[in-house]
């Protein structure tokens, strides 16, 4: 059997502030570029319009993808929360929960 290759990509969470920070590591980082940037729109239930859904930032040969808390509440909806979000140690909030479909997912947010 051959499997097909695959890369995790680490994604960081960001509550009000991704766009921000996208640009600001954009203009920081060797070779860094913001590779999409996915905005909410009029009268969307989870995010205030202009900001952020989702982004992609690569430098280095490296992807980051860029959410916020709102994941939180998009994937957990009509799921089971077993935990958080709340601080856990010298982490800014854990959480832990299956989805609609069954998967568990844990996000931390550092």
């Amino acid at each position: 059997m051959n499997l097909p290759a695959q890369r995790l990509c680490t994604f960081l969470t960001f509550n009000g502030t991704a766009r921000a920070a996208m640009e600001f590591y954009a203009e920081t980082l060797p070779d860094a570029r913001i590779e999409s940037l996915v905005l909410f729109g009029k009268d969307e239930p989870h995010g205030d319009e202009g900001t952020v859904l989702n982004g992609m930032l690569t430098f280095g040969g490296q992807t980051l993808l860029f959410m916020f808390d709102e994941l939180f509440a998009r994937l957990s909806e009509d799921g089971s929360v077993m935990m958080g979000p709340e601080p856990v140690m010298d982490l800014r909030k854990c959480t832990w929960f299956t989805d609609r479909f069954g998967v568990t997912w844990q996000l931390v947010w550092h």
